[in-house]
């Protein structure tokens, strides 16, 4: 069962929650949350193996808004934020393989 969607809160910031740190959450920019989230779920696969990390980093760049990310700039530490977000929201899963790979589930 999927978890709630990320919320707004002031200043346009989103929340967002870390997979691996459970109750834990950090708020961040939500114009560049939103636009990593769009080409992230554009880019992952619904069906295995899926992307390893590295794939994913490279895979999201041509799909980010060039004002947000110029130069595709910040956009790993992007790509990981949303990931584990989307991860904690069980929107997006990892397998246990090595390397690990990350698939779309919803």
């Amino acid at each position: 069962m999927a978890r709630a969607k990320s919320q707004t809160v002031d200043g346009g910031r989103v929340t967002v929650e870390n997979v691996n740190v459970p109750g834990h959450t950090t708020r961040v920019d939500g114009r560049k949350y939103e636009a990593m989230k769009r080409a992230l779920l554009k880019i992952l696969p619904k069906k295995l193996p899926g992307l390893t990390q590295d794939q994913m980093m490279q895979a999201v760049t041509p799909h980010l808004p060039e004002d947000l990310f110029p130069g595709g700039a910040k956009s790993g530490w992007w790509t990981k934020c949303v990931q584990l977000d989307l991860e904690a929201k069980a929107l997006v899963a990892r397998t246990r393989t090595k390397p690990l790979r990350w698939y779309r589930i919803a």
